[in-house]
């Protein structure tokens, strides 16, 4: 019996590597406004929100890459007026999903058939069980936190790969969530603003980037059974 080919896997990065890279990122404070993200790591790091896992592989949620200088003035004004919107190099707005029903799994089990060449038939029983959690969710989800929760999943995932290309970010909930979904038009497409993500490159002013980074010893945090 012949057997589809195994991607091979890239090499794996040494523990050390991986840890010296998430001790050097931190929430930075001051961007340098001068320093802008090189297109083809943008993209790397844009194809890493898309590439993110989410719960049945769901998806349900929206990335808003701001760019536009007013754009990002008037989002800066619903942001405490915090200048990491306006001075880093990118803003990507996290938003969730909002009122998820079933056409957002038949848009799925769509992708489905259509990128993994595959009928509707042999994935019947999986587009069955999505179904339901839809249209029946168990008694403690609601399906707009469930829908926010995924996308933090991303966020996550996105500051990691930051971090493991060199580029700084900040992870900010400092916004005014109706603002964002008023100015960006989120709600008339069925999503709410969460969060943001400013990316870029900390300035040399930045007293954060010398700050000691503080975290709880592993006893307090980790339990091992």
């Amino acid at each position: 019996m012949s057997h589809a080919a195994t991607p091979s896997l890239p090499a794996a990065l040494a523990p050390d590597a991986l840890l010296d890279r998430l001790r050097w990122r931190y929430a930075v404070k001051k961007f340098d406004p001068s320093r802008k993200i090189p297109a083809a790591m943008w993209d790397a790091l844009e194809d890493v929100l898309r590439l993110s896992p989410s719960s049945y592989g769901l998806q349900p949620w929206r990335f808003v890459v701001v760019q536009d200088k007013a754009l990002r003035e008037s989002l800066r004004a619903a942001s405490w007026n915090q200048p990491q919107i306006t001075e880093a190099s990118h803003l990507v707005v996290f938003a969730g999903r909002r009122g998820m029903d079933v056409a957002d799994v038949e848009r799925f089990v769509d992708s489905i058939v259509q990128q993994r060449g595959v009928t509707r038939q042999a994935i019947d029983g999986y587009a069955k069980t999505m179904t339901g959690f839809v249209s029946a969710p168990p008694p403690h989800v609601h399906l707009d936190t469930w829908a926010s929760r995924q996308t933090y999943i991303a966020l996550g995932f996105f500051l990691e790969a930051c971090a493991l290309l060199g580029v700084d970010a900040c992870p900010m909930e400092g916004i005014d969530p109706a603002k964002y979904d008023e100015i960006l038009g989120l709600k008339a497409k069925g999503y709410g603003a969460l969060c943001v993500a400013t990316a870029g490159y900390r300035s040399a002013e930045d007293a954060y980037a010398q700050a000691k980074k503080v975290r709880y010893p592993a006893e307090h945090v980790i339990e091992r059974r």
